[in-house]
């Protein structure tokens, strides 16, 4: 499976029955047989806003709160490729790297988890923020940065993975215990560099991008550790821009 969520009603495709078909009746990678049957969208004339009002039952009927899903599906639905513009991928640079020593926050989840209110991302912002966990970490070496950091995969991007929120240190020594430490391997990455915009738009835009990008890429991801770098360029959150490193094999 290539593909986390149904490209035009943003459902997870969990197996290969729940995804669409072409005419040739080959399996379409990109969208759910709800959506895509022989080749062709089965309501080819709804907006995104009609879409929007046919999921939210389906949702409400799984235990969502009807305002939650609403909510949701309008924050990620214009980011799928059905209703985005279509514009090409940005080609990535490639970058080698030293291994480095990381020290912040970090919690456990998974991509299908965050397409959910239940995301634990947000959560992790909030508490980097209110927190001030940038002044509790030692031994800095850019405190103009920070990292947030996807790593201890338990497969691919379908399985669970270690989210941490902090920067490069030094080194680890006198860790709060709210704090953790990692150490990621030199790698080469793929770096890919977002638009300019507000934050929580370009991000999610961006790892789609990303994964789309790898499905017909030769190049093969490493999990051995990805991160989002926040420099000086997202000062202004409104109009911030973002490198995202993902390590590759060479």
């Amino acid at each position: 499976m290539n593909q986390v969520f149904c490209q035009s009603c943003g459902m997870p495709i969990t197996e290969s029955s729940l995804l669409g078909t072409e005419a040739s009746g080959e399996k379409n990678q990109e969208y759910c047989i709800y959506c895509y049957q022989d080749g062709k969208f089965k309501q080819p004339d709804m907006a995104m806003d009609e879409m929007i009002q046919f999921c939210v039952p389906f949702m409400v009927e799984n235990g969502m709160k009807e305002e939650e899903a609403f909510a949701l599906l309008q924050k990620t639905m214009p980011f799928l490729k059905r209703w985005r513009k279509d514009e090409p991928i940005d080609e990535p640079r490639f970058v080698f790297k030293q291994g480095f020593l990381f020290s912040g926050i970090c919690t456990r989840s998974n991509n299908a988890v965050e397409a959910t209110p239940n995301g634990e991302i947000p959560k992790m912002w909030d508490r980097y923020f209110s927190q001030r966990i940038t002044d509790q970490i030692q031994n800095q070496v850019k405190p103009s940065e920070t990292i947030a950091l996807y790593s201890d995969y338990e497969s691919d991007f379908n399985g669970d993975y270690d989210f941490s929120i902090g920067t490069k240190v030094e080194n680890t020594g006198n860790l709060s215990n709210d704090l953790v430490s990692k150490s990621i391997p030199a790698s080469t990455y793929a770096v890919f560099t977002t638009k300019v915009g507000k934050m929580n738009e370009i991000i999610p835009m961006a790892w789609m991008d990303i994964w789309k990008w790898f499905e017909t890429a030769k190049v093969e991801r490493t999990y051995t550790g990805d991160f989002e770098l926040y420099d000086e360029r997202c000062a202004n959150p409104e109009q911030a821009q973002v490198d995202i490193y993902i390590a590759i094999k060479e």
